[in-house]
């Protein structure tokens, strides 16, 4: 009677869970985000791409809801500074409906063919500069500037002057476009890191 009574309080149970320090998440955007129109704030809303896996158990499944928030969002400058954007995740609806706070950090984002990526503590996303980009432009301008002089002048003199023309509406083509955004398209995945167990009942 007794190992009956106990297997049935077994069976009714209900085991709390962690998900452990140190576990890795991969979430999928559901909603594009760019430093172009992005403002704090503004909501961001995710969905779990893998399960979260701890001690051979599914503690949240895949397509699992996660929301996060803009904290900070900078455009990339016209000569100097980079875009950044911040993101803090904060709750993880369960399938049960159940609504979970966390605070993971993110470590790695899709790149989009750009160098943008994870940098500091807070775990901002920060874009890569368009240095290289901008001196092929003002080089190609520059060669563009000469073969048209040469042409017209049918002298060197006329290239040169071309060469010097076109090179300098590079510069300003450069100096008036502001560098590349921080892109992160619906679909694309983050990488994220709890910091702290997270209780899932």
């Amino acid at each position: 009677m007794r190992l009956t009574t106990l297997a049935l309080l077994l069976a009714n149970a209900t085991f709390a869970a962690d998900i452990p320090q140190g576990a890795h998440a991969l979430l999928r955007l559901v909603n594009s985000v760019s430093t172009r129109t992005a403002r704090e704030g503004d909501y961001v809303y995710l969905r779990t791409a893998t399960p979260i896996v701890a001690s051979g158990a599914t503690l949240v499944p895949v397509g699992s809801y996660v929301q996060g928030v803009v904290t900070h969002t900078r455009r990339s400058g016209r000569v100097k500074g980079t875009a950044e954007l911040g993101i803090r995740i904060e709750t993880l609806t369960m399938p049960s409906g159940k609504v979970i706070r966390m605070t993971p950090s993110p470590t790695s984002v899709d790149a989009e063919g750009t160098d943008q990526k994870v940098v500091g503590k807070e775990g901002q996303v920060r874009q890569g500069t368009s240095h290289g980009a901008d001196a092929v432009r003002i080089a190609g301008s520059g060669g563009m500037g000469a073969a048209i002089g040469g042409m017209a002048d049918r002298s060197w003199k006329g290239a040169g002057i071309g060469g010097g023309a076109g090179s300098a509406l590079g510069l300003a083509t450069v100096l008036l476009t502001r560098g590349r955004e921080v892109e992160l398209r619906q679909g694309s995945t983050i990488d994220v890191i709890f910091d702290r167990p997270v209780t899932i009942d």
